[in-house]
């Protein structure tokens, strides 16, 4: 009988952390010394597409798809209506040693405690602070490691140790360590938490598949 119990608790604790799993979008700004540009992400269990909108125009001007379960990317250019397989890119570089440490602050941002992370890389002149909320963004971490980016903002995330499952940054900012100068930012500027129509995160059946010779 306790076993019976135990065995019920369990699936009873698989099924809440499922429900509990973000699903929604997420509209971010990533501002750099020459540029701001807007990214939403749309969140369906594992399947994500990022949406990147056009500075000048408001819309959409290219797409990624993820497949979190099987880490397959794929690009979309709205503009060509066609549509692509993504390779990863190699790893990226990094010159020196990142040392990653947990901070004692915490902010809150899009009405959430955020805790501090800090990673800083003496060698690189580079720290980013990153402000982390836990516990129901399940698909950011798998997705940050199968795009793999080189930039330093996706690069030093992956050097933070010993995060709660579920971890995303709402804010992160990029500094030079010599002279505390601002690099990039990227802050999440608004969430909607909700059901995400699957077509929405599907290529549309008119696009043709880009295939490079």
């Amino acid at each position: 009988m306790n076993k019976i119990k135990l065995l019920a608790a369990g699936l009873t604790l698989s099924v809440m952390a499922v429900a509990q799993s973000y699903e929604g979008s997420i509209e971010f700004k990533m501002e750099t010394t020459k540029d701001t540009t807007t990214n939403i992400y749309y969140v369906k269990g594992n399947d994500v597409k990022l949406d990147q909108i056009g500075r000048k125009s408001g819309k959409v001007e290219g797409s990624f798809v993820f497949n979190l379960a099987t880490n397959e990317i794929r690009f979309v250019n709205p503009v060509r209506k066609v549509w692509g397989e993504h390779k990863s890119e190699t790893a990226p570089m990094i010159k020196g040693t990142c040392v990653s440490s947990k901070g004692t602050n915490t902010k809150m941002v899009q009405g959430q405690k955020c805790t501090e992370y800090i990673v800083k890389n003496t060698d690189e002149n580079t720290q980013i602070t990153y402000w982390i909320a836990p516990g129901k963004y399940d698909f950011f971490m798998p997705l940050v490691k199968a795009w793999n980016r080189k930039d330093k903002q996706s690069i030093y995330f992956n050097q933070i140790k010993d995060l709660p499952k579920g971890s995303m940054p709402l804010l992160s900012e990029e500094k030079q360590i010599s002279d505390g100068k601002l690099i990039s930012k990227l802050e999440v500027s608004k969430m909607s938490k909700g059901g995400v129509d699957p077509s929405k995160l599907a290529i549309p059946a008119d696009y043709k598949k880009f295939e490079q010779k």
